[in-house]
């Protein structure tokens, strides 16, 4: 078995996965580690990152495997290879009373992370536009997407992947397609280059990963203080099967509902976000 080493930008797997981090703040600060949502990489947490070292905390945020600069494995694109390699960048860093925070697809691999490695490196936790419970409509999930959105995702991603990641960004992620909504090219343009600099395969893959896995064990092991964000208008990953329906199972959850807000809201709502997590982070 492959050791794990470490670079001063990078640590590679047990397997052999180069995954690549930033690591941002006073060294001695309390860690924050931060996972970021499908199919974009460390980039999408820029501002709570850049709010946070500037406050003090050493903010670590990574690429997922096969998301931006990591490599991009044909296999193990699932939520246990995803949390144990973010098991094992905690590790290769030694870090300790850890807040460790998800943004969507980010939010499983967390609760993945709960579920597989326990909370004895963790001080708090954090859901933000979070995929868990379960996304997938189930006969036990009836709240839940049908199998048909996603079969949807991998059919645009296949016929042209380009065009799929441009129309989400450009639309609801950000509820750009809301009446009197101004979009941002910014924002547009460099969810895109996230993605696109994604591996194919990789997001191909893990569309199943984020719509299909069923985190509701896994939040049963939240044994330290949560909190959740969401927006009452996600059209990814709507409020009622997801943050309502986590805030039910986690015990020390407290839930805040950003009214209006879309999916992508630590962008479109980033100075509130902003403030909210940095209380929590402080408190």
């Amino acid at each position: 078995m492959q050791n794990v080493t470490q670079t001063t930008s990078t640590i590679t797997t047990r397997d052999g996965v180069q995954i690549y981090y930033k690591d941002w703040g006073p060294r001695g600060g309390q860690p924050v580690v931060l996972s970021h949502g499908w199919p974009l990489n460390a980039d999408s947490w820029e501002s709570a990152a850049f709010h946070l070292a500037n406050n003090g905390f050493r903010v670590i945020t990574h690429d997922r495997r096969g998301h931006g600069r990591s490599s991009q494995p044909w296999d193990g694109n699932d939520m246990d290879h995803y949390a144990d390699d973010l098991a094992q960048l905690i590790e290769a860093l030694d870090l300790k009373n850890i807040i460790l925070a998800g943004f969507s697809t980010g939010g499983g691999e967390v609760a993945r992370y709960v579920g597989r490695h326990g909370t004895g490196r963790i001080a708090k936790l954090g859901l933000i536009s979070a995929v868990p419970p379960l996304m997938l409509k189930t006969e036990t999930n009836p709240g839940g997407l049908p199998m048909e959105v996603f079969d949807g995702l991998r059919a645009g991603s296949v016929a042209n992947r380009a065009q799929l990641y441009l129309d989400i960004a450009s639309g609801p992620f950000y509820g750009y397609n809301r009446p009197g909504a101004k979009p941002s090219q910014g924002i547009i343009q460099a969810w895109y280059a996230q993605g696109m600099q994604a591996g194919h395969k990789n997001t191909y893959d893990s569309i199943k990963a984020f719509s299909e896995t069923d985190f509701r064990d896994d939040l049963k092991k939240f044994d330290k203080p949560t909190l959740i964000i969401h927006g009452d208008d996600d059209q990814i990953v709507p409020i009622d099967a997801a943050g309502k329906a986590s805030a039910a199972i986690v015990k020390q959850a407290k839930l805040i509902i950003y009214a209006g807000a879309p999916h992508g809201l630590t962008d479109t709502h980033k100075d509130q976000f902003n403030a909210d997590f940095l209380a929590f982070a402080q408190s």
